[in-house]
């Protein structure tokens, strides 16, 4: 991506400096990042308690987190990326009669930190939290999509930080509350599609600011398309079951097979319409 020049957002609160250390209830780090690598790019709806049992009550030590060049560098790079999100749907709220857009505010942390939906963990991936209407992301998180999905690049990096606010978008528009209070009165299996539907769309949204940022500012640039699809295939629910257990249970899917992600990035990458992004008026085979 070419971001020279580009504004860093000061709607950062930055908590690295103050990290946690634990056991993990012995998994380690990268363990429980395979077995929740379906969450990885999860928004609003993260399970805190099943982390929980899965980490287990292993000690907790605060440490003082030395922050390395590349870490910063990256720190800097999200910084722009949450600066481009708030220049396109400021002016796409605007453009479109949506109201006022309230950015959110994005929380860098080290191994794990408060939100207001409960304790965040490195380990679940990013993540959005309505409750403060805040994204929060560990930056080790890019290294682990690196080295655990093989997914990597700016633009791909870029995704994971946009579909993140495409769930605050959501929530600003009254979808994420919406349908987080129908999935609370269903059974898992319709609740399980109705996540795959915000997720989806939380793609698109995605893709629909790459769109617009990409005919603001020039920003994209040979091979950063391919990338982020690559990234969105490699996070489809068929795709990780596989990669982490051997087999998939289509029914337990939260947010899409790979075919089903790229294509909704892709789509908002083309169109960058707001208005073909609604994943809820389609069936659900056809998603």
């Amino acid at each position: 991506m070419r971001l020279e020049g580009r504004r860093q957002s000061s709607n950062v609160d930055d908590r690295r400096r103050s990290s946690a250390a634990g056991t993990a209830g012995g998994l380690g780090i990268a363990g429980v990042v395979i077995y929740f690598v379906i969450q990885l790019i999860s928004g609003g709806g993260v399970d805190l308690s099943q982390l929980q049992e899965v980490l287990g009550s292993g000690a907790t030590v605060r440490t003082e987190h030395e922050i390395t060049q590349e870490e910063e560098q990256l720190a800097i790079f999200s910084s722009q990326i949450l600066a481009g999100t708030e220049d396109v749907w400021t002016a796409y709220f605007s453009a479109n009669n949506l109201g006022e857009y309230i950015p959110p505010k994005l929380v860098l942390y080290t191994g794990s930190t408060n939100s207001g939906c409960g304790r965040g963990s490195a380990s679940m991936g990013p993540f959005y939290c309505s409750a403060d209407k805040s994204v929060y992301i560990d930056l080790s998180f890019f290294s682990s999509m690196k080295s655990q999905i093989g997914a990597d690049g700016d633009f791909a990096y870029a995704y994971v930080i946009a579909h993140e606010v495409g769930h605050h978008v959501q929530n600003l528009l009254g979808i994420l509350g919406k349908a987080h209070q129908q999935m609370g009165s269903v059974g898992k299996k319709e609740a399980n599609e109705i996540s795959v539907r915000l997720e989806l769309q939380a793609d698109f949204y995605a893709g629909l600011w790459a769109h617009h940022d990409n005919q603001r500012f020039k920003s994209l640039e040979n091979g950063d398309i391919e990338k982020a699809l690559n990234c969105a295939a490699k996070i489809g629910d068929d795709y990780l079951q596989k990669k982490s257990q051997g087999y998939v249970v289509s029914e337990s899917f939260t947010h899409g097979t790979a075919a089903q992600r790229a294509r909704w990035l892709k789509k908002g990458i083309q169109t960058g319409d707001l208005s073909q992004g609604n994943t809820f008026n389609y069936r659900y085979s056809d998603l």
